[in-house]
């Protein structure tokens, strides 16, 4: 398969055949803002990987849909996981810990990398199965009929995961489909001709998932758990420091960070990415031997592909005494 990032675009597909399933948004969030996805299934039937418009946004074997919370801290919020479909409920895991893998004391997850999880039937051969819900939160039992409204659990951290995410897979009769594009038929930059989705979430190929400011570079722990930035800052704040966290880099891309205040300009750096992660941090930042002048001071983060603009967001902090 001959690989093409394709830039952002909001794809219009044909409706799904009436015996599919059509699925609902199975996450209580607001993809772009309070969730987004990070993972896609994998396109490519070789070593490589591709997501469905053969962009960067997968990883070799991987076999759903990864709707990822900006932060760790984000699963105490007890964010709801929903049937995508009606259906009944094959079968439920709960009791595993919510631990990050990688890090001291995880637990071994082998052959239950899913974690705590649901599985739902459609009929047809069709199933869904919902993975790494929270610990404790499973609220449904083999047998049940469910609704596209019903909570099935929370997102946790449960199973084969290092950042707090819903993992859904959809298959039919045993096989995996891509709910982006059902059918399979990849035509790098062109619209899949089927979509499962009742209406399919926009397609971004990586973005910017929270910027802030402090008065030294964070811990990149600290940034994940979503407990590195400051509304206000003194204004004997040794460093003014502007970091970004983001997703789906690919090798050349570039991250510009900006940072203007009360007389105007203060320091603009470009970087470059010099490797695809699934995550990554960046931060810039100047010291000062005076006191900052009391305001308001803004940063900008804009990720860039190819010259073009993936993401961009801003954020505010206030010097204040």
């Amino acid at each position: 398969m001959r690989l093409i990032i394709a830039l952002p675009m909001i794809l219009l597909a044909a409706p799904a055949a009436a015996r599919d399933p059509i699925l609902a948004l199975p996450i209580d969030c607001t993809l772009g803002k309070t969730c987004f996805i990070q993972q896609y299934t994998d396109a490519d039937p070789g070593q490589g990987a591709a997501d469905y418009t053969c962009g960067p946004l997968s990883y070799d074997g991987h076999k759903g849909t990864d709707f990822a919370l900006p932060f760790i801290s984000t699963i105490d919020a007890d964010i709801a996981v929903f049937a995508a479909a009606p259906g009944t409920v094959i079968s439920v895991r709960d009791g595993m810990p919510d631990h990050l893998q990688g890090t001291p004391g995880a637990p071994d997850v082998s052959d239950r990398e899913c974690g705590n999880g649901v599985v739902v039937g459609h009929g047809g051969g069709w199933q869904t199965q919902y993975c790494h819900l929270k610990r404790g939160s499973v609220t449904v039992r083999k047998g049940q009929r469910v609704s596209n409204a019903t909570t099935l659990g929370h997102v946790g951290l449960s199973g084969q995961t290092q950042f707090p995410h819903l993992h859904l897979s959809v298959r039919h009769e045993g096989r995996v489909v891509d709910p982006f594009n059902a059918t399979g038929n990849i035509a790098c930059g062109q619209s899949p001709e089927t979509s499962l989705w009742q209406n399919t979430p926009p397609y971004q190929p990586g973005g910017i998932i929270s910027v802030g400011f402090s008065d030294v570079i964070p811990d990149y722990d600290t940034v994940k758990a979503g407990m590195a930035g400051a509304a206000f800052l003194p204004p004997d704040t040794p460093a003014l420091v502007l970091w970004a966290f983001a997703y789906g880099s690919q090798p050349d891309d570039g991250m510009r960070l900006t940072i203007t205040g009360p007389g105007g300009n203060i320091l603009s750096e470009d970087l470059t990415i010099d490797r695809a992660q699934a995550q990554f941090f960046r931060a810039v930042g100047r010291r000062t031997t005076t006191p900052w002048p009391a305001g308001d001071y803004r940063g900008i983060a804009e990720l860039t592909r190819g010259g073009e603009t993936v993401d961009q967001t801003d954020i505010v902090v206030t010097i204040r005494p």
